[in-house]
């Protein structure tokens, strides 16, 4: 499967963010419903919009702009400062939120990311489907809505989501441009300023699709390297890659919000595999062992539980996490609808480091075999430790080499489901 790219955007972040505090604190008033902006100060008359309500668009006012100005278009206009502090902390509860269904997402401004559809795939029937699971969540758990753009690259994901708004998904794939990027004006285009569309514009290109079917030469005479980067986001060329969170340092692990509450056993250890093999992956990048493993579980309630274990022998292989998360699973489940699953890992030791084996990982041997082997040879890892290692190790090189679908467990491949007419 090719790599699929969400862009998460916060629909007027700071105003929606401010508005639900002041509803929070008693205000009668939803700023989001009238005339108002975030930014500068009424009292001084200095300052730039940072945020805007749809009616106070409607008025012509638009973010950047400075505060005055804003008020000469809309005598009535409500301005509220900004609480960045506020905003950090709307900021935090959303990426944490987001990165539960999915840790790959790359941060790139406080209401905005990129998340990396592909590992979460099997989860969802299509990326539509579960983008606008994730769009319904935020508005439900948050109060505030999100525009979420979906495409194979990475920029076209940017500009899919400013498309229509507030609270839609909209999609851009490469095949997609012609259609519905090349007809907009090229100040729709990302990273094309003022400046470069006043340039473009002299130059007879008006269109995204004229700056697409445009001589490089030309572009590069006029606007140097800058140009070719706007001809090639154009052109839908763009090859960069959601850059993910770091891993914790103390500790490593994965949760996913279920696109349906899960009701069996089955469903549940099945997406407990998926999490050991993502959370086994990442240890093994880290050259990681686990000493601890733990197990988290939130109802359609909205509460939750969990469990952990101490492991005898440090381990970074999927089936070895897999077959620990079932047992906590099974200890800590009472059978009611699961909206959530976890899976984490703790005490943490390099892969390198001597550790404490049990005799049960000793090598099981013949009489003739032991009295031909000395006891130091005997104390390597049992051959069924061996062969899931290296059983994970491949499996990591073919993903690495052919991507994050090109191998997949048979048990973690979606039912076919017949067609609705």
């Amino acid at each position: 499967m090719e790599q699929i790219i969400f862009h998460i955007d916060v629909n007027s972040a700071y105003l929606s963010w401010s508005a639900l505090s002041l509803l929070e604190k008693g205000a009668e008033t939803d700023l989001r419903e009238i005339p108002s902006v975030i930014g500068g100060d009424i009292e001084k008359r200095h300052g730039i919009v940072l945020a805007k309500s749809v009616p106070a668009k409607k008025y012509g006012i638009v973010t950047g702009e400075p505060i005055v100005n804003a008020m000469r278009k809309c005598p009535g206009l409500t301005i509220e400062a900004p609480d960045h502090n506020l905003y950090q902390q709307r900021s935090h509860e959303l990426m944490n939120y987001l990165s539960q269904i999915c840790p790959d997402i790359e941060q790139v401004s406080v209401d905005e990311c990129y998340m990396d559809y592909t590992p979460i795939s099997h989860l969802y029937q299509t990326p539509t489907e579960a983008a606008h699971f994730i769009r319904q969540q935020v508005k439900e758990r948050f109060g505030f809505t999100v525009n979420i753009g979906i495409s194979d690259r990475k920029t076209l994901a940017k500009m899919a989501s400013d498309f229509q708004k507030p609270d839609k998904v909209h999609t851009l794939y490469s095949y997609e441009i012609k259609e519905k990027l090349w007809p907009l004006p090229v100040s729709s285009l990302f990273m094309c300023g003022k400046s470069s569309v006043q340039t473009l514009n002299k130059l007879e290109i008006k269109t995204i699709g004229d700056l697409a079917n445009a001589d490089c030469d030309i572009l590069s005479a006029h606007l140097k390297s800058h140009g070719i980067t706007l001809w090639e986001y154009a052109n839908g060329i763009d090859s960069s890659t959601v850059a993910s969170l770091p891993a914790e340092v103390k500790g490593i692990g994965n949760s996913t919000t279920l696109s349906k509450d899960v009701t069996l056993r089955e469903e549940a250890c099945k997406t407990l595999l998926w999490l050991a093999e993502s959370v086994g992956k990442r240890l093994r990048e880290a050259d990681q062992l686990a000493g601890m493993v733990s197990v988290e579980i939130k109802y359609s309630s909205f509460r939750s539980v969990s469990h952990q274990t101490t492991l005898d022998i440090p381990s970074d292989t999927t089936q070895f996490l897999y077959q620990t998360a079932c047992s906590l699973f099974d200890d800590l489940w009472d059978g009611s609808p699961i909206r959530l699953l976890g899976l984490r890992t703790s005490k943490l030791c390099s892969s390198s480091e001597p550790f404490q084996m049990s005799l049960f990982d000793l090598p099981v041997m013949s009489a003739s075999e032991d009295q031909s082997v000395n006891h130091r040879e005997q104390t390597g890892p049992s051959l069924s430790r061996q062969k899931l290692a290296a059983l994970d190790k491949s499996l990591d090189d073919i993903r690495r080499k052919y991507g994050e679908n090109a191998i997949i467990r048979g048990s973690l491949l979606k039912e076919n489901k017949p067609h609705k007419h």
